[in-house]
């Protein structure tokens, strides 16, 4: 599926650009935005290659990664980043990914970049799971999946290297039947 493009009341989602790269950097190389990622903050040089990758992936044949900007309707600014990537190892399932610059927190741009999403992966991908891993202190990204409808499912024990120490993983899924139809 190319272009992706889906909208909510405030937001929408499209494909990456290379021209998106500063503000992909807001994120990726903001301490506080990547606090609970699995990584450390990107470089704007590690940035311009992962959107450089992002926008080859888009277009293989099969696609298994969908990597998007999460843009504000009113102004179409680049606010978050979001991703779903298929899993091959489970048929009709997908990885859920997502992060918002920390200047819009607060606003539930989160739930609706889930929500989004979602629909992508449910609507037009006919997946029939979707999950994704937090960080186990972060509570917001707990609230948002729960308020998007995925549940939480357990924890994957020192699944992540991060700042020189292993850290869990806290497990959110969701399946296509417990997700309502877009409208």
């Amino acid at each position: 599926m190319y272009p992706v493009t889906r909208s909510s009341a405030r937001l929408g989602l499209r494909e990456l650009a290379p021209t998106d790269v500063d503000a992909v950097f807001a994120i990726y190389g903001s301490p506080a935005a990547t606090a609970h990622l699995s990584f450390e903050p990107r470089d704007r040089e590690q940035v311009e290659q992962i959107v450089a990758r992002s926008i080859t992936a888009a277009a293989a044949t099969p696609r298994t990664e969908y990597a998007l900007a999460v843009t504000e309707q009113e102004t179409g600014a680049l606010i978050g980043f979001g991703r779903l990537a298929l899993d091959p190892h489970q048929q009709r399932g997908a990885t859920l990914g997502f992060a918002l610059r920390p200047e819009v927190w607060g606003r539930g741009y989160g739930v609706e970049t889930v929500r989004l999403l979602l629909a992508a992966g449910f609507d037009d991908l006919d997946l029939h799971r979707i999950w994704g891993a937090r960080s186990p202190l972060n509570e917001a990204s707990a609230k948002t999946m729960g308020a998007a409808g995925m549940v939480e499912e357990g924890t994957i024990r020192e699944h992540v290297w991060k700042a020189g120490a292993w850290r869990d993983s806290v497990v959110h899924a969701i399946l296509d039947h417990e997700f309502p139809p877009s409208s």
